[in-house]
């Protein structure tokens, strides 16, 4: 008996011991095969390869580029009818297996084997998920016993409605919808939710073949499969007979719609984000995709700014209007057109237009920069220089006049003579350091001081956003942040940005915003005068009324507005168009903004450098002042700031008033200025002869840039 008893108890330990040893191997198998198999849990970051996400700054989606989900339910969202529709069609025992179903694979192989052809499919819903996330689409050995054990392991660190919710949210369904959301959007124009049982039992059938069941490529298959999937879920309890006739006599009732964020809300700036992306990421970055890219654009600016072209623009006159943040160079809002559907051409970046008497920044600016003062005095009369006579615009000439009024009243003779005063040199380096001039250069012909060499709109409006920053130059960027497939930061303009440089000393910026806001207080940009807050800025006309320019700043934002054809006519107006649309753009957005002021008018000391003097030596180049504080943006994690902005304690006392010609008059009070200046009485001794102007020569071939557009104004 003992004996007996011994020897059961060591049978069935030694059992005991083979069935522990064959679940250990089993486990350590399994975590071995696990190790060599991604991590299902991080499903819900799947992207698609080339996939990219546009984001305003504040987070909204603009666009969404390449095989994207455009829009997935939430956990617990997803409605019960989609999910019978989708397990009836192309899983009935989901919840029975453990990701693999060999019942299901007998099953299709003797359907398909009873029909002569491939009628039946064998993968679950979870292989199903695991191919789409993890693998291709290759039939082969290979890849079906790697889907194979990928879904086993889903069904390990998943459940099973986690599984059932992400497959309807990432698989295709044919005609660019990728989940069930997409789906019930491009055919329906409904949410999920709202979908009906013949609408769902037709999605639900899409998966085997979706380009061939699409009701919007085959109606017809579409409604066969639609019958097959409804007689499956009859088959499966989750509908009665009566319910299913019904819903397949149900007509398809499609009501097709644009998928979500498909297209831009913003088109011409987020062509310039494709075009600006590959400079920052590599190509195989750009094909691995999963990028979220959040932009600097303000949507609710973009929105009023196409309102305000659309607005001021007729028959085919087209617009353009870019806002740039001068101390960080984010581009806020970007208009290149009147309708980018009819035209892809960005008149922001591409288009090479005549500045006009917005370029004449450069020569005063080099003038103040080289000792000129805003109160020195010049003869605006007509005169020539070696057969080029610039002419003012109405023919007015105004004598005896200081340079501040003659920004102010934009007066031709003086610009060129400014030219000649400090040299060709000068101004082109001046220009240079904003970035004008440097892709295509400026040549020394003396209308280039009116705006004979041809800008972008943007690259004008950064170089006065250089200037209301106070002479620090940063190049304008689209982006903040670009986030990598994982959530990962790969780039950030904080860190990875433009740090900006100095591209004028900052009492001669100074000095420039203090004549600039003149321009917009009595002069030429009177019509884009704001109430509430001082406005810097420069109107801007070329040749026959081609170029319409109004460029203008507050401390916090520096907006360029253009109007004009693309074949070049003449206008038949004048910038006070470009001026009263700036007005109105500004009055729409200003109440997001406080006031600040500029700062005030500086001491200039600087004694005048005449051309081929040696100019004292700068300081670096380096900007580390970057202007303007700025209200942080939510989304990046500023510091609280001070709402009044910070300047340097200094003393602006009057100086001595040093006319060039040597009169004995007071100087004049920096502000307001004295009706004396404001309207200087014209010389009474009549003006020269001016020698004709020569005939503008004929280009042949690739455009030579160092040949000017002769401009007017």
């Amino acid at each position: 008996m003992n004996r007996s008893h011994l020897r059961w108890v060591l049978i069935g330990a030694t059992a005991a011991a083979i069935g522990a040893g064959a679940a250990l191997g089993t486990r350590v198998l399994t975590n071995l095969a696990d190790a060599t198999l991604p991590d299902a849990r991080g499903i819900s970051n799947f992207n698609r390869p080339g996939t990219i996400t546009l984001l305003a700054s504040d987070g909204q989606v603009i666009q969404k580029l390449g095989p994207a989900t455009r829009e997935k339910l939430k956990a617990g969202e997803m409605p019960l009818l989609v999910q019978r529709a989708f397990i009836a069609a192309e899983d009935r025992r989901f919840f029975q297996h453990d990701g693999v179903d060999g019942w299901g694979v007998a099953r299709a192989l003797i359907t398909n084997i009873r029909e002569g052809s491939v009628r039946e499919g064998a993968s679950t819903i979870t292989q199903q998920l695991a191919r789409t996330v993890f693998l291709s689409q290759d039939r082969t050995i290979t890849r079906k016993l790697k889907e194979a054990a990928l879904a086993l392991k889903l069904e390990r660190q998943l459940s099973k409605q986690q599984i059932l919710e992400q497959y309807l949210n990432y698989v295709y369904l044919g005609s660019g919808a990728y989940g069930i959301a997409d789906a019930a959007w491009i055919y329906f124009s409904k949410t999920p939710n709202e979908l009906t049982l013949d609408q769902a039992a037709l999605i639900a059938g899409l998966p085997p073949a979706p380009s061939v069941y699409s009701p919007l490529v085959n109606p017809e298959l579409a409604r066969q499969r639609r019958a097959v999937v409804l007689e499956r879920m009859q088959q499966s309890g989750f509908i009665s007979a009566a319910e299913a006739n019904t819903a397949k006599q149900v007509p398809l009732n499609l009501k097709p719609s644009t998928p979500k964020y498909f297209l831009s809300l913003a088109p011409y700036f987020t062509n310039w984000v494709a075009q600006e992306l590959p400079k920052l990421l590599s190509t195989e970055q750009l094909e691995v995709g999963g990028l979220k890219i959040r932009t600097s654009l303000n949507l609710a600016w973009q929105r009023e700014a196409r309102e305000v072209i659309k607005t001021n623009t007729y028959a085919d006159l087209e617009g353009s209007i870019v806002s740039i943040e001068p101390g960080t160079g984010l581009v806020r809002v970007m208009i290149g057109g009147t309708d980018f559907y009819k035209s892809q051409f960005n008149r922001s970046t591409q288009a090479l237009r005549s500045p006009g008497s917005t370029f004449k920044l450069f020569p005063y600016a080099a003038a103040v920069d080289r000792g000129v003062k805003p109160e020195d005095t010049f003869i605006d009369k007509q005169r020539c220089w070696k057969g080029y006579c610039p002419k003012n615009f109405g023919g007015k000439y105004f004598g005896s006049i200081s340079l501040a009024d003659a920004l102010k009243n934009s007066l031709n003779t003086v610009a060129v003579q400014l030219q000649d005063k400090v040299g060709f040199d000068a101004i082109i380096e001046t220009a240079n350091g904003f970035d004008i001039g440097t892709k295509r250069p400026l040549g020394k012909f003396y209308p280039m001081a009116i705006g004979a060499y041809e800008q972008t709109v943007l690259e004008m409006t950064a170089a006065y956003a250089a200037v209301t920053n106070r002479g620090v130059y940063v190049k304008p960027t689209p982006f903040q942040e670009i986030l990598g497939p994982e959530g990962e930061v790969i780039w950030s303009r904080r860190v990875d940005g433009d740090r900006g440089r100095r591209a004028l000393d900052s009492d001669v910026a100074d000095a420039m915003n203090w004549m600039l806001q003149r321009v917009v207080d009595g002069g030429t940009g009177i019509a884009a005068k704001l109430a509430d807050r001082p406005v810097a800025g420069k109107t801007g006309t070329s040749e026959g009324a081609r170029d319409l320019w109004f460029i203008g700043s507050i401390p916090q934002l520096t907006t360029g507005i253009w109007f004009g054809y693309d074949n070049n006519r003449e206008t038949k107006s004048n910038s006070g168009q470009a001026a009263w649309a700036w007005n109105q753009y500004m009055t729409k957005i200003k109440g997001g903004l406080p006031v600040e002021t500029f700062p005030p008018k500086p001491v200039l000391n600087r004694e005048f450098k005449p051309p081929g003097k040696e100019k004292p030596k700068k300081k670096a180049r380096s900007a580390p002042y970057q202007g303007y504080d700025y209200r942080p943006d939510p989304y990046n994690g500023d510091q609280p700031w001070d709402d009044r902005p910070y300047y340097p304690p200094q003393r602006f006392e009057p100086e001595p008033y040093r006319p060039e010609r040597g009169q004995d008059v007071p100087r004049p009070n920096n502000d307001p200025a004295p009706a004396e200046w404001a309207a200087p009485q014209p010389i009474d001794e009549p003006p020269p002869t001016p020698a004709p102007a020569p005939e503008p020569e004929v280009e042949e071939g690739p455009r030579n840039w160092l040949k000017p557009q002769i401009q007017n104004r």
